[in-house]
């Protein structure tokens, strides 16, 4: 592969194609968590009920990331990276009609579903098409920048069409959607299928079944009881299930899954590591949504400016993470996110008192944060995809993305739920409190984590 001055017209048409869909899905993320109040106010929705808005697309996206990243593998990246991205912008535009918060929830699964499908398959045709080192390095930096940028133009966008009205921040991702689909049919080479493993209908059943059944009972637990039958019943069949899964990838002659991945210790940090980055992250930005609009009653596009230094942290620093990879490792960058989110966590919690102050309180915060998450998501998804053969691309991202959209789904339930108890009004922030605490906690978690590996080894910090 020649350095990035020398790639072909196509193949920069290819990054572009990829680099748009993960701008659509950060898009879409950070429009929607702008509007939440809004819908909630016109649709009558509780507290509990919007995280729902939420987390129904993380059920979808969750649910079915370690599938679809590996169907992609075994049926072919480019077929199922376009029929996904045409069901993503169904779905979008379905959300965008509906009068139901029922209807909206469930628009957003079904959105869940197919960026499930469209996510890991962007990024295995990515690191099929780029090999390992400086070149994969540069193009997922690259990406990061558009997803930054997408996360940043999405509150700006969110803030200004949510202003006009709400359904525009379901419905603007429309055109994108079917733009991007346009480029992908054009410039997308078609690929050849695995001759191998396409025949494990039975470990697909299972893994599906399970995963689902999973989220859901992480997501429901804390609002309605771990002993609930309404939790504990999908809990059980989800634990039965992925055991069945477990069993027939042992037997069956070409798995599914090869469940021998989960012994490379990078990548099981890596999974760990997005977990406490997507957990923390997305249930702080849900709790300051919240608590600037509903409790200060600031106006969408101000809640959005104030939150926005993070995503230009992003935007401006990502372009130079790969280069950091080639010259320190992705172990080094991912401590340095981690420490970066511990510490802007840390310190809202001991400057904000009842009432924080914004050039105190949050701003540094949030670049604090924007650091981390610069320095975080192609570290880790550089470290999560270093040494899988090609075939094993979508599965390896997969995984990662898996971890961290059921890690953003169990803490931001637990969030909502500790945030729910009291509920947000006339006092200040103290109801979320709590719920700071635990992204606090999740976050130097992580940095544990990743501190393991320098107790082991003290003198050593290999490249991963």
């Amino acid at each position: 592969m020649p350095p990035a001055a020398h790639w072909t017209p196509r193949l920069r048409g290819v990054l572009v194609v990829l680099c748009v869909v993960l701008f659509l899905d950060a898009l879409d993320v950070s429009m929607v968590g702008v509007a939440l109040p809004s819908i909630g106010t016109e649709l009558h929705l509780s507290t509990a009920s919007l995280q729902w808005i939420v987390n129904g697309y993380v059920l979808g996206y969750g649910g079915l990331l370690l599938l679809g990243g590996r169907v992609a593998d075994l049926l072919g990246r480019r077929r199922i990276f376009l029929i996904a991205l045409a069901a993503f912008a169904a779905a979008s535009l379905l959300g965008g009609l509906v009068d139901d918060g029922g209807l909206l929830i469930a628009s957003r699964f079904v959105k869940g579903l197919a960026a499930a499908f469209t996510a890991p398959t962007a990024l295995s045709i990515l690191t099929t098409t780029f090999p390992e080192g400086p070149a994969r390095n540069r193009a997922l930096s690259i990406v990061s920048v558009f997803g930054a940028s997408g996360y940043s133009s999405g509150l700006i966008l969110g803030g200004l069409l949510t202003g006009l009205g709400w359904r525009w921040t379901f419905l603007i991702p429309v055109p994108i959607a079917i733009g991007v689909l346009v480029g992908g049919v054009a410039l997308i080479p078609r690929d050849r299928p695995s001759a191998e493993g396409g025949h494990d209908l039975l470990g697909a059943g299972t893994l599906s079944g399970g995963m689902l059944l999973a989220v859901y009972a992480v997501v429901s637990a804390p609002e309605r009881g771990w002993t609930d039958p309404a939790t504990l019943g999908p809990a059980v069949a989800a634990v039965l299930l992925l055991t069945g899964f477990v069993l027939v990838e042992r037997r069956v002659a070409h798995p599914l899954i090869r469940l021998g991945i989960l012994r490379a210790g990078a990548l099981v940090r890596a999974n760990l590591s997005m977990v406490a980055l997507f957990g923390s992250y997305l249930s702080f930005q849900f709790m300051m949504t919240l608590y600037l609009q509903r409790t200060l009653g600031w106006s969408p596009l101000r809640m959005a400016l104030a939150l926005l230094p993070a995503g230009l942290l992003v935007a401006l620093g990502s372009p130079f993470v790969g280069r950091l990879i080639d010259r320190y490792g992705s172990q080094r960058l991912i401590l340095t996110a981690m420490t970066s989110l511990g510490l802007g966590y840390l310190w809202f919690l001991t400057t904000a008192g009842t009432a924080p102050n914004y050039l105190v309180t949050v701003l540094p915060t949030m670049l604090l944060l924007g650091g981390g998450f610069a320095f975080g998501f192609s570290s880790i998804t550089a470290q999560a995809t270093h040494g899988i053969h090609d075939s094993e691309q979508g599965l390896a991202s997969g995984l990662v993305q898996t971890s961290g959209q059921v890690g953003a789904a169990l803490v931001l339930a637990v969030v909502t739920a500790l945030v729910s108890t009291d509920g947000p009004g006339s006092g200040g922030f103290a109801p979320y409190h709590p719920g700071v605490n635990l992204v606090t906690g999740v976050a130097l978690v992580g940095l544990a984590f990743n501190l393991l590996p320098l107790l082991r080894r003290p003198r050593v910090l290999r490249r991963a």
